[in-house]
């Protein structure tokens, strides 16, 4: 049999939880693993992907950029 904890959570948390149950037997054990799965994203951003995404942020930032227009004529796209 699995270990089993109890913990505090207020009324208010537990009615939230109550009302994500797809079923009336659902248990909170299920829904958390269930909101636990949804939270946990199974391939994260690497930090070469984050530094890209800072990087092309800051071009933004400094206005350099292309029109969808500009890069259609660019690359003789009609």
């Amino acid at each position: 049999m699995a270990e089993a904890s109890t913990i505090y959570i207020e009324k208010v948390v537990k009615d939230q939880l109550k009302s994500l149950k797809q079923y009336p037997k659902e248990s909170y054990n299920d829904i958390i693993k269930r909101l636990i799965t949804c939270a946990i994203d199974p391939n994260p951003l690497s930090p070469e992907e984050i530094a890209g995404i800072e990087e092309a942020l800051e071009d933004i930032k400094a206005g350099r950029v292309h029109t969808e227009e500009e890069i259609m004529k660019e690359f003789g796209v009609e």
